[in-house]
């Protein structure tokens, strides 16, 4: 049977005129046991505004996170991933003005390639005639299969809790509700760790007692966020990853390793080098950021940390016409 997918030479024009901004909020990923398969999205934002110019030229405005290294071009995570999105829709673009304001920092495990092409892939999709728009669950496909996993791109795009799996080449995801006592609180590195790093470091293969210690902790974690967050710290104990990544990002493991045994739930970000603790209630937020500054300055005076407490974004990724 022949395909009935439009090819390059037929496809349309998305038509000019018109202007859109993407919200998205940053993700943390993993939570400690959760590899993989869990994310929180965090109340820090990416912003990108599309608008569809009638020529064929390509413009890019950038500040923020990633001025200074990252490229304005076609090369760009965020044009790639229009122009994908655009392709499966049946569309391409004609001339396009970017305008992306990054607050996420890039290279901290806190979901900044996930944001990126969550709000791009959303943008395309808004950009469409009606009638020719997918869901959220085709985007969650399209940016899990770019970002190869679903962890970071799922809160960015439904907010709150995610729960996500994969079967094959499907992914899949779920939302959940987080109690509305838990404050992240993040200590953000002047140092990168690239995912692709942190990765290598891993084991092929865990035993059998490392992952039924891991499941337990994973199912008691969804509980404590959910329902009961006095179990945030027995929940976070993680036996697959943070370990052996460690030796990557010492200060941070030092600083996670203080952080719980003072009885706070703190684990790596994503793939770090971020820390990130799930907190209970206001005082132990403030706790927590007084901690981190009094032990990063005894014990990690050449690293500098930003430290911040955000809340757990419930929205998602979220766009905004401006002109149709």
């Amino acid at each position: 049977m022949e395909s009935t997918q439009p090819t390059a030479t037929d496809r349309a024009l998305v038509a000019a005129g018109q202007r859109l901004t993407v919200k998205v909020p940053g993700t943390s990923a993993n939570l400690g046991p959760g590899y993989d398969s869990l994310g929180l999205a965090l109340s820090i934002y990416d912003t990108l505004t599309v608008e569809t110019l009638g020529t064929g030229e390509l413009e890019f405005e950038l500040s923020g996170e990633g001025a200074d290294t990252l490229p304005r071009d076609a090369s760009h995570l965020v044009v790639r991933a229009i122009d994908l999105a655009l392709d499966r829709l049946g569309f391409q673009r004609s001339g396009l003005k970017i305008t992306a304001v990054n607050v996420n920092p890039h290279g901290r495990g806190l979901g900044s390639s996930a944001s990126a092409v969550v709000a791009a892939v959303t943008a395309a999709n808004a950009l469409v005639p009606e009638e020719s728009r997918q869901d959220r669950d085709w985007i969650l496909q399209l940016t899990s299969e770019i970002e190869g996993h679903p962890d970071n791109v799922a809160p960015a795009i439904f907010g709150g809790l995610a729960l996500s799996w994969q079967d094959s080449e499907q992914y899949s995801s779920t939302r959940a509700d987080v109690a509305p006592d838990v404050i992240p609180v993040v200590a953000v590195p002047d140092y990168e760790l690239s995912t692709e790093t942190a990765r290598g470091l891993l084991p092929a293969s865990v035993g059998h007692h490392a992952a039924a210690m891991n499941s337990g902790r994973a199912a008691l974690l969804i509980h404590a966020l959910t329902a009961q967050p006095e179990f945030l710290l027995p929940g976070t104990e993680d036996y697959l990853h943070q370990s052996y990544r460690a030796q990557a990002m010492r200060p941070s493991a030092d600083l996670i390793s203080a952080l719980r045994s003072a009885g706070h739930a703190a684990v790596v970000s994503g793939a770090g080098p971020t820390v990130m603790v799930l907190a209970n209630g206001e005082r132990e937020a403030a706790t927590v950021a007084e901690f981190i500054g009094a032990f990063t300055a005894a014990n990690t005076p050449d690293v500098g940390w930003r430290v911040m407490t955000l809340a757990v974004d419930v929205q998602g990724a979220r766009v905004e016409v401006h002109r149709r």
